[in-house]
């Protein structure tokens, strides 16, 4: 009896392992359906928005390799933001810190404009086909109401708030803050034509809602008013916004942006007397907040997603602004692009498939939640750039270390294949929108597609994501296409994952050199371009219908390319 009870009981324990192995196995099998024959509407380049906070990496040598690389993403033009573009100083390059010189006064009081930095910052745009985001600001020394300190010599470690001197505070001369503005558009009109301008998109600071505005929100919205007077009156088809505040789940936030609101719809104009002010597009932020969860970094796309939707119900409140255009100025996974990995390791996510994965994932909803509201959005700016000379791979928030692409860009080389019409999806896996606003991603891993179709072409970006980086099973991914041309179609399959478009893995291979040699660095730029899983292959739907198995690793991204 007792070998008996002791055989059934080992019985069990082996069908009870069975059973959990089966399960695991039914949950790594996913089937998507994608409908190329169901328009969702135009697949707007929300993603092809970038901003950094220097801008003199702009112009310096891996930061015009970048943007070059950035500016051939796709057909459509990239448009890029940048902090500083009116701070006083020479021009020297720092973390969180940029100058231009482009105001200053002589011994009398007048004012004298000095437009070469700045030429130079937006000429590298312009010669790569790029639409620069003008952000006005921020305050020069001699227009400072409270000038000193002004330079500051912040390094990570350091205590963020003291980066917030002189340039953050409102002018002591609001006349001659709107005269400054006027002189700088009619330069930009007169430098690069009436047409180029008028495609540009002027808009006034940055966070004004926290230190980086040293004003009350009442001086802010003055400022805004003698801001946006001037650039009509230079180029009066120009465009204008703001408030560029940060996320609007946080009240103090979502107060300031209301407050600006109310004034630019219903409040007395400061300059001309009359009500509301001009406005073209509307601007604030919106910031994930991950974190180090027993020993690894644990993502949380839901906080990200909170902002959004409150920016969105918040616009969408005011009739008359409801159909205006959003940009959400800064949109990412946390909140400072300087705080480097060495000394924020919840920032570890950064060189690796974590922030591609989660940034295909996110794009991809950010359409889902505009038209949740109702709202018109334009752009979504990733804010992350690259950092001159700094260590390899150090997790900054960048696209780029020392002049080689981290597998994040390649995102954004996918994103610009995605051409014509968004497609119908079936949204019957484990996440829509709601619930990762809602809950993030902390149960079963989102694995879910986007897509989109035009006359020629159709594209299939599938991700793997979850917000906690731990190893995990490959998801194995039934792919149902219907919509397809009854002819032979060529698909090219793209992949990001440790193998593929890894530059960081590569380097990690290599032993992770500090100072990788010649044959190393050509190794490594060739490891950070978008590459293909297999080569590409013919198929033949049946009926208009093809079935594709994926196997597509954790935090892995790919995109299927369908040409007839």
């Amino acid at each position: 009896m007792f070998f008996k009870n002791r055989i059934t009981t080992l019985l069990q324990v082996i069908l009870c392992f069975a059973w959990i192995v089966s399960a695991n196995a039914q949950d790594n099998k996913i089937v998507i359906e994608v409908d190329l024959a169901k328009s969702k509407g135009p697949m707007k380049p929300i993603w092809a928005w970038f901003g950094y906070d220097e801008p003199n990496y702009t112009y310096m040598k891996d930061g015009k390799k970048l943007l070059s690389e950035i500016s051939q993403l796709s057909k459509v033009p990239v448009n890029v933001r940048v902090h500083s573009l009116l701070v006083t100083g020479d021009g020297t390059a720092a973390l969180k810190w940029g100058s231009t010189n482009a105001y200053t006064e002589d011994a009398s009081g007048k004012s004298v404009y000095d437009w070469t930095i700045v030429d130079k910052i937006f000429d590298t745009y312009i010669e790569r086909g790029m639409k620069p985001i003008a952000q006005i600001g921020f305050m020069p020394e001699a227009l400072s109401s409270k000038p000193q300190p002004y330079r500051h010599f912040w390094k990570p470690g350091d205590n963020y708030n003291d980066i917030y001197t002189g340039w953050a505070y409102p002018p002591k001369d609001y006349n001659k803050w709107a005269e400054l503005v006027y002189q700088w558009v009619k330069h930009s009109v007169a430098r690069y034509g009436q047409k180029e301008v008028e495609s540009w998109y002027w808009e006034l600071w940055n966070e004004p809602n926290i230190g980086y505005w040293k004003g009350t929100t009442e001086e802010y919205i003055k400022m805004y008013d003698y801001t946006a007077d001037a650039v009509k009156r230079a180029l009066p088809t120009a465009k204008i916004g703001g408030p560029e505040t940060t996320g609007p789940s946080w009240d103090k936030a979502q107060a300031f942006l209301q407050a600006f609101l109310d004034h630019v719809t219903n409040g007395k104009n400061y300059v001309t007397g009359k009500t509301g002010s001009p406005i073209d597009f509307i601007t604030f932020h919106a910031k994930g907040a991950p974190k180090v969860v027993d020993g690894h970094v644990q993502m949380n796309m839901g906080t990200q997603f909170r902002d959004i939707d409150k920016g969105f119900e918040t616009v969408a409140s005011y009739p008359t602004l409801k159909k205006l255009p959003i940009i959400i100025g800064e949109s990412d996974p946390e909140g400072c692009a300087a705080c480097s990995e060495d000394l924020h390791p919840q920032n570890a996510y950064r060189n690796g498939t974590v922030y591609s994965s989660y940034t295909a994932a996110s794009f991809a909803r950010k359409f889902d939640l505009a038209e949740n509201r109702g709202v018109n959005l334009l752009g979504a700016v990733t804010w992350a750039f690259e950092f001159e000379d700094q260590a390899w791979f150090r997790g900054f928030r960048d696209l780029a270390t020392n002049g080689v692409d981290k597998p994040v860009l390649n995102v954004f080389r996918m994103f610009g294949m995605m051409e014509g019409n968004r497609v119908e999806v079936k949204q019957n896996l484990a996440y829509d929108f709601k619930k990762v606003r809602d809950e993030s991603v902390r149960d079963r891993p989102d694995v879910n597609a986007f897509a989109t179709k035009d006359s020629k072409s159709a594209a299939i970006m599938v991700w793997n994501y979850h917000d906690d980086n731990l190893p995990a099973p490959d998801a194995e991914v039934d792919l149902k296409i219907n919509g397809l041309p009854s002819q032979k179609l060529l698909m090219h399959h793209y992949r990001i994952d440790s193998q593929n478009s890894n530059a960081y893995e590569a380097w990690k291979k290599m032993g992770s050199p500090k100072s990788p040699s010649t044959e190393q660095i050509a190794k490594l730029e060739k490891a950070g371009q978008l590459q293909m899983l297999t080569s590409p292959e013919w198929i033949n739907p049946k009926n208009g219908v093809a079935n594709i198995k994926v196997l597509l690793p954790r935090q892995g991204v790919s995109l299927l390319k369908f040409s007839w």
